[in-house]
């Protein structure tokens, strides 16, 4: 156990606030393992590629991502003065939320359940460092 009264422990766990930019939608009306694909697809990229993988990808997940991510950048932009173009995705991450049970009738008086997944999407944007910056117009270079 945490050592020191609750008040102590919520206080030294509350001081440690992670200050990157980030957006968080809850009760997304989608799976968590479809909303993943799309996830792994974009995590680590910087803002114009993943962008762009997000507009041209099929899947529905990937619009509401798409949504989000612009959520994220607004709030770096307006919130914290970042630049856009040194943004990347640091984390991106999609959990289990409530699931939606309903029945289905079936033959002979029987019933199958349907289950309804919702899922609680997470985006954490960073800047790039000045340092990351430079290597990568270096490789460009070449």
């Amino acid at each position: 156990m945490a050592n020191g009264h609750r008040t102590q422990v919520k206080r030294a766990r509350n001081a440690v606030k992670d200050t990157r930019p980030h957006a968080k939608l809850t009760y997304a009306r989608i799976p968590v393992q479809k909303a993943c694909f799309v996830m792994d697809a974009i995590r680590g990229k910087d803002i114009a590629t993943a962008i762009g993988i997000l507009e041209y990808s099929p899947r529905y997940a990937s619009g509401v991502i798409l949504k989000l991510l612009n959520s994220a950048i607004a709030n770096a932009e307006n919130n914290l003065g970042m630049n856009r173009a040194d943004l990347y995705i640091a984390e991106c991450s999609a959990s289990n939320g409530p699931i939606l049970k309903r029945i289905q009738p079936r033959a002979q008086g029987r019933a199958y359940r349907i289950n309804k997944r919702m899922s609680n999407l997470f985006i954490t944007l960073d800047e790039k460092k000045a340092a990351d910056a430079k290597e990568e117009k270096t490789e460009a270079d070449k």
